[in-house]
């Protein structure tokens, strides 16, 4: 370069290093721009790798979804003559299509308490038969609380209740007449015809304020307390139960409600529903046979006793509790109920995603 310097002009060397310096900022620039689509390059392939861990955590999380769907269990413990065969009826018609099972619990003489050892086995049985899952339980069995036998996932409670003497009265004809849902069966009391206005006239057992005692006892439990018959604490651990253990619990004289807001809340199960409670012969009320309706003497003397008063206290307090969820969930237009749409959303989410 020395010698090229010395033998070559002033003018060819002043050109020769613009040429080099030219030749320096277009092999800078050509670095740089490698440099920016390397950089582009490597943040295309980092966001794609984002994107695909986003898509595999929704995958993953809609896959858990429905491992989580495909593990429920629903129990309905059933308080008699409350319509409940009606419900049950709604759910058999639609377990084969929702894909679900649907499984009766028929204890020795409907005896609402279980022993120990049978409580420990339907615990067992309800949390591990993964066969039968997801799966709906009924049956005449008052409330059992799964946490005392230290299991973790609880299933969902349900249930309905009624007027106490509404149904006391539909109970102690259904024992003599039955209902037009199994009309050959023959009842125990069948033969008997007294009606309950003589019953209660004649001060009989079979319409005694102690047959009220019963719907707070099934939201109880299994303490021995529960089915002490006026029992203040029974009372309020029925309350306490009704609101913290059950998800929904509805009252006959309002079921197509009830019904609705378990199709919207549980369409696993429930999809379909309030259809076929509207048009399914299964699916309307049962009706017991012979039925007469009591006087106001015979519903005065019963609400003088203190049974009747907090069996009363019990369904009017499960009632407002109905009404108040259904206020937040159904609204009614030119006489048809409809449900709310979704009325929340997620807004301000940090860190924001680039």
């Amino acid at each position: 370069m020395g010698l090229l310097r010395i033998k070559m002009p002033p003018k060819f060397q002043l050109l020769a290093l613009l040429a080099f310096a030219i030749a320096m900022i277009f092999l800078e620039n050509q670095i740089q721009k490698l440099e920016e689509s390397r950089g582009k390059l490597e943040r295309a392939i980092a966001r794609h790798e984002v994107r695909e861990i986003e898509q595999r955590h929704v995958q993953e999380g809609l896959k858990e979804n429905l491992m989580e769907e495909e593990d429920l269990v629903i129990i309905y413990n059933r308080v008699p003559k409350t319509a409940s065969t009606s419900f049950t009826n709604i759910a058999y018609d639609l377990c084969s299509r929702n894909h679900y099972h649907v499984l009766h619990i028929n204890t020795t003489k409907n005896n609402p308490v279980m022993s120990l050892q049978d409580q420990v086995r339907f615990v067992k049985n309800v949390t591990l038969w993964k066969e039968m899952k997801p799966a709906l339980y009924h049956g005449h069995v008052s409330f059992l609380d799964f946490t005392k036998f230290g299991v973790k996932k609880k299933p969902i409670y349900i249930n309905v209740i009624r007027d106490p003497i509404e149904r006391l009265v539909s109970y102690y004809y259904f024992l003599r007449f039955g209902d037009d849902y199994r009309p050959g069966l023959r009842r125990r009391k069948q033969g008997d015809k007294k009606t309950f206005d003589e019953c209660v006239a004649a001060g009989g057992s079979d319409c005694a304020p102690e047959k009220l005692w019963l719907q707070i006892p099934f939201f109880c439990g299994h303490y021995s307390e529960c089915w002490n018959i006026g029992s203040k604490w029974a009372l309020e651990q029925a309350k306490y139960n009704l609101v913290n253990e059950y998800m929904l619990v509805g009252v006959t004289e309002e079921l197509e409600d009830f019904v609705m807001m378990l199709e919207a809340a549980l369409p696993r199960f429930f999809k379909g529903a309030t259809e076929l409670y509207r048009t399914g012969k299964k699916s309307h009320l049962r009706k017991t046979s012979e039925k007469k309706p009591p006087t106001k003497e015979s519903i005065a003397r019963l609400q003088q006793s203190d049974i009747w008063k907090m069996e009363n206290e019990f369904y009017e307090f499960a009632l407002e509790q109905f009404q108040y969820v259904r206020a937040h969930a159904v609204r009614e237009k030119d006489g048809e109920l409809y449900l709310l749409a979704q009325n929340f959303f997620y807004e301000k989410i940090y860190p924001k995603t680039t």
